[in-house]
């Protein structure tokens, strides 16, 4: 069901996600030679596995799966949250296997989110609740688990990278806030890969692929406590990665996110590569992931 949902969403691209870029970004989009990966060429692969998978609640999605790379340790850890436009039915989990493993064998390990979407339960609050609770487990099993939490990275693909932008501000939420949590997970960075942060622009996108009833519900009317560019400035460095010709999340959607939140006094590190799309940035082999890896063992100090 997911691979034919992937598909609808990648039809509806086509047809209208023209409407999200400017006229130059098209021309580059039809005049490049090398073909951009489409959904099955990832998917279709064979797929890792990851090292165990341990439950933070009794839902079914209530679930992470751990990626340990070969040795003692203590090994650092990426938290990994997948995206699908906040739906189940989409995407879960496993179609970050791929960047997990690569960063398993590099010898950093991985905390890969699942979380109840919008078509499962989800929305405001609980997929929040389900993200934050799936954190904070890390903070409480990390010694026993032998990883380092020195630097601890927030990485997100899509709607996971809103999700990963949220766990990185959840820290600065009022004290007593739920979202928040007694003892929030330290996100010392968070990495959005295409990711879709603005919930209240999304709301307004009634072209887009993700359609507007999911980000509604993600928002729930509480943008301060939601939407990264409208919740409270935490610490945490903030570092977009985009592709040229991303018909889903195109990098018009980080410099308008970066603008905001220069305003508010935080500079947010973008980056573009290409010619590629939106399944490259979680494709091991594709450029865009090689410069996401490459800063992330900068940021780990590798």
């Amino acid at each position: 069901m997911r691979k034919l949902a992937w598909g609808a969403i990648g039809l509806a691209v086509v047809l209208l996600g023209i409407r999200l870029v400017d006229g130059s970004q098209v021309a580059a989009m039809l005049s490049a030679d090398t073909p951009i990966m489409q959904w099955p060429d990832l998917l279709d692969q064979p797929r890792p596995e990851p090292d165990r998978t341990i439950a933070y609640g009794k839902d079914p999605l209530q679930l992470v799966d751990l990626w340990l790379p070969a040795g003692k340790g203590p090994h650092p850890i990426v938290v990994m949250i997948h995206g699908g436009c906040w739906q189940t039915e989409i995407a879960t989990r496993d179609i970050m296997n791929y960047i997990a493993d690569d960063l398993r064998q590099d010898g950093i390990a991985v905390w890969n989110i699942e979380y109840r979407g919008v078509d499962r339960g989800g929305g405001y609050p609980e997929t929040y609740l389900d993200v934050g609770a799936a954190a904070d487990l890390l903070a409480e099993q990390a010694k026993a688990l032998n990883l380092d939490l020195a630097h601890t990275i927030a990485i997100g693909h899509s709607a996971g990278g809103h999700l990963a932008l949220w766990l990185a501000a959840r820290q600065a939420l009022p004290e007593g806030e739920p979202l928040r949590g007694p003892d929030p997970l330290r996100i010392d960075t968070a990495i959005s890969q295409a990711g879709i942060a603005d919930l209240r622009a999304a709301m307004q996108r009634t072209g887009h692929a993700c359609g507007t009833d999911a980000p509604t519900k993600m928002a729930g009317g509480k943008f301060a406590l939601t939407s990264p560019p409208e919740m409270p400035v935490s610490k945490a460095r903030q570092i977009q990665f985009h592709t040229d010709r991303d018909r889903i999340a195109p990098p018009a959607y980080a410099e308008t996110y970066a603008a905001d939140m220069e305003k508010r006094g935080v500079m947010v590190e973008n980056h573009v590569h290409g010619p590629e799309g939106h399944v490259e940035l979680i494709a091991p082999t594709s450029r865009s992931w090689a410069a996401q890896k490459a800063r992330i063992r900068q940021l780990l100090g590798r």
